[in-house]
């Protein structure tokens, strides 16, 4: 698995471990494994005391943790990181974890392996499970949902302009069988658009929009915002790393939301209850540098958001 670790880069690596302000004996989580590019370097800053719990629930991300991180300051937790708060208590650290790293979407491994069926580039089945072995791959979703939720799903989580168009050839393709593959689905759309945007596969937004949809990735994401404001400790730190608007149009809400003070009954004469802030924004939203991104493509669309709990 040497193969997958040499082409894998992290994202903002510097940058988050910036973010997350490490403590040489602090306890931190990386919700995010992958192929554990930012968890060896948090690794490197702490001290023997330090520790480090990393979440995946890919099982090939587990078996890679398994077989490469043999340090006893470190554990892996197979599941979604939307039970990072059910991780958390189960080991006593609920409200006492320094740091929380949170790298969204999909892994670059699992992007180059065909077998997950990710990619509009290369030929695999229609999957794209973040967890294969739970829940519905895409090519089951798509037979199960009808025409029209299939369009809300392109214009909401793709911003698909066609949305209506493509929804009604992609069920009537997937309900005659004729959708097997990824490239079966990116070929169908890529014939049905009646335009392409520069430099920009046809199929980019609907291939997003439906792993967003088959794998709850929104509803996911503010589920674990909301579990891991809980998790910190006070002064710990929150950093995300998102890559579509949607993801960190969710993220930025959430903390301008939780850094402000809350009245409950706005409309009462008579102040009933007030909220005080539970987290606070540290600094501006991080992109990439230009040298990363030339480095790695991935990267460009990438933005870093931290808070700090109060």
């Amino acid at each position: 698995m040497a193969d997958s670790q040499q082409i894998h880069f992290s994202v903002l690596l510097q940058e988050s471990l910036q973010a997350l302000n490490i403590k040489p004996d602090g306890v931190y989580i990386d919700g995010t494994f992958g192929r554990g590019g930012h968890s060896a370097e948090i690794l490197k800053q702490l001290g023997e005391n330090g520790r480090l719990i990393a979440i995946d629930q890919d099982p090939t991300a587990i078996e890679y943790a398994e077989q490469n991180f043999n340090d006893q300051r470190f554990e892996i937790q197979y599941g979604s990181f939307e039970e990072i708060k059910t991780y958390a208590d189960s080991r006593g650290l609920l409200g006492k974890v320094d740091g929380i790293l949170l790298d969204l979407g999909v892994s670059s491994p699992q992007l180059d392996d065909a077998e997950r069926g990710f990619s509009f580039m290369r030929k695999g089945p229609l999957d794209m499970r973040m967890n294969p072995e739970e829940g519905l791959s895409a090519k089951q979703w798509l037979k199960q949902i009808d025409e029209k939720t299939l369009k809300l799903v392109l214009q909401n989580y793709g911003e698909e302009r066609f949305s209506g168009r493509l929804a009604r050839e992609i069920k009537s393709a997937s309900d005659r069988d004729e959708l097997q593959t990824t490239l079966d689905l990116a070929e169908l759309v890529k014939r049905v658009s009646p335009k392409t945007e520069k430099n920009k596969h046809p199929a980019t937004r609907t291939f997003q929009a439906i792993r967003i949809a088959v794998n709850r990735e929104l509803d996911v994401l503010k589920n674990v915002l909301e579990s891991a404001v809980e998790v910190l400790a006070p002064g710990g730190r929150l950093a995300v790393i998102s890559f579509h608007s949607l993801e960190d149009r969710i993220v930025k809400v959430f903390i301008r939301d939780q850094s402000r003070i809350k009245d409950l009954f706005p409309d009462s004469p008579v102040q009933l209850e007030v909220v005080e802030p539970v987290i606070k924004k540290v600094g501006k939203p991080i992109f990439p540098t230009a040298e990363e991104c030339k480095q790695n493509s991935r990267s460009r669309s990438s933005v870093l958001r931290i808070a700090e709990k109060i």
